[in-house]
């Protein structure tokens, strides 16, 4: 959806200003404010703070092995990822203000129903980071609990779904409400992006399907069958952007060198060109040094991705001469290239493909998958205007769309064992979130599923050991010095003490 940014961008910054402070009745009389505190103000904070993390996160995209950044070694791209941070949490103390300060009846409850989606969110992917964390006394110092107590992940987790259904519920009894600079508050959208993101946190439990009380299967199954979910890529929970100062794509050349240093992998480059899907032309540019000897633009040949594992030092000596593609013009030279989103109609169509495929719902999984690709490629042709320099002779026509889903290479192999099809429907979901910045969805899928395959180097992995991918964030710095006993005594409970990157947290066990 498209909204005007000036105003947002505004009372955000205002927001998370009072979000950093503790005084919020100061903040109300402070002359120098901007703007009164009101419920749509902090309802505009909250969401761009969980929308803003979807943003040129080109740390995510260096771990998710779909771009490597050349300016000097990068962390990310050599798997170490360092220590989580529980700042995040902080704009959470503005749910309850904005509740307080919202309307009785059903105005309260659209809030209400925001404020704990956006909990939920929070809290699960930070848990996601490290496993056990602060939660059930968290975001409570003004109560007088400085230190707060972990509690497990499956606590986590289960009061992540239980805030997600009472969401649910909260915004069905609701109304439109101010202060959404997405969808413009309305709450039949937020009630589908609730129970699609519920999907996505069952899915992370799937090892988990024997836990009672968690229900992961019912669950899944009930609000596909009984709940409003993603319809169309009308949905997607994403920005959209335009040529007007501070709503610009995050890519744009304007100001931004990024692009100077970026370079495609292999990873991407390789299973598109196997699949002879046109999105490549889309995603990337031809090698220079390809074109200049005369190859044309719209030869498979003329675009090489390379090993983002390799070694630094061999990776300059490519980089220096340029025979490499790199990501497509169109990110650089458009205001408004794309959106970008943090979950989308074609994820949640992988999600249900591969739900039927653990025999989790009983509609066909091939459908799903079918369905998820053509979103995305439609997604990515709907964007890219019809300029040979963005498409490079292979436009995605619906006839080729139609083409490339019937294809042998392509069509879910559905007489074929279950991890054939998982590694399909991944590596569709996989291919489909190229630049759109779905926060670390490529790690959490690997680490999940093992697909797609990441390329390990002990050579240039940042990782100890050195032939293995890190599964999990170390515990912030800040706990460690200011939440000492609690922090200690959730590393003995669940790692036998040890804060390192390869223990394995309970959602993977």
């Amino acid at each position: 959806m498209k909204f005007t940014w000036k105003k947002y961008l505004l009372i955000g910054v205002v927001g998370l200003t009072m979000g950093s402070c503790s005084n919020f009745e100061e903040i109300n009389t402070n002359p120098n404010a901007a703007t009164k505190a009101s419920a749509p103000l902090l309802a505009t904070t909250l969401i761009l703070d969980i929308s803003r993390n979807s943003l040129g996160s080109i740390g995510s995209m260096m771990n998710g092995k779909s771009i490597i950044r050349m300016e000097f070694p990068e962390n990310a791209q050599y798997n170490y990822l360092g220590r989580a941070s529980f700042d995040g949490l902080t704009v959470l103390n503005n749910v309850e203000k904005m509740i307080a300060l919202s309307p009785e009846g059903a105005y309260k409850n659209s809030y209400t129903a925001l404020g704990k989606f956006v909990k939920a969110y929070k809290f699960f992917w930070l848990s996601m980071q490290v496993g056990d964390i602060p939660y059930a006394e968290a975001l409570l110092g003004e109560k007088g609990t400085l230190n707060p107590a972990y509690s497990t992940q499956k606590e986590v987790m289960a009061g992540v779904l239980n805030e997600l259904e009472e969401a649910d519920k909260l915004f069905a009894a609701g109304i439109k409400f101010d202060g959404d600079p997405i969808y413009g508050g309305d709450i039949t959208k937020w009630r589908k992006f609730v129970n699609t993101f519920e999907l996505q946190v069952l899915l992370h439990l799937y090892r988990k399907t024997g836990e009672a009380d968690l229900k992961v299967k019912e669950r899944f199954n009930a609000i596909v069958t009984g709940k409003p979910i993603f319809e169309s890529n009308a949905d997607n929970f994403q920005l959209v952007y335009a040529d007007l100062a501070g709503q610009r794509y995050p890519f744009y050349k304007l100001g931004n060198t990024t692009r100077l240093y970026t370079m495609m992998t292999n990873v991407v480059v390789d299973k598109l060109k196997a699949l002879d899907d046109y999105r490549l032309f889309y995603y990337a540019d031809p090698s220079p040094v390809k074109t200049a000897k005369g190859a044309a633009v719209d030869s498979w040949d003329s675009y090489l991705g390379y090993d983002p594992s390799m070694v630094y030092a061999e990776l300059t000596t490519i980089f220096g001469g340029k025979d490499y593609s790199n990501v497509n013009s169109r990110y650089l030279e458009l205001a408004n290239a794309e959106p970008v989103y943090v979950l989308s109609y074609a994820m949640l169509k992988f999600m249900l493909a591969e739900a039927a495929v653990r025999g989790w719902i009983t509609s066909p999984a091939s459908t799903h998958y079918t369905d998820g690709i053509k979103a995305s490629m439609k997604f990515t042709a709907g964007f890219t205007p019809d300029n040979v320099l963005f498409h490079h002779n292979r436009k995605m026509t619906d006839a080729y769309i139609d083409s490339y889903v019937a294809s042998d290479k392509v069509k879910l192999k559905t007489t074929a064992g279950e991890q054939v099809q998982l590694e399909q429907i991944i590596t569709q979901r996989y291919l489909s979130t190229f630049m759109l910045h779905a926060p670390f969805d490529a790690y959490f899928e690997n680490r999940r599923t093992g697909f797609p395959v990441f390329p390990i180097n002990p050579k240039s992995n940042l990782n100890v050991p050195a032939d293995k991918l890190p599964v999990r964030w170390q515990y912030p710095q800040k706990e460690l010095d200011y939440n000492t006993a609690n922090v200690n005594s959730a590393l003995q409970s669940q790692y036998s003490g040890n804060d390192d990157f390869n223990q394995t947290m309970w959602i993977l066990k």
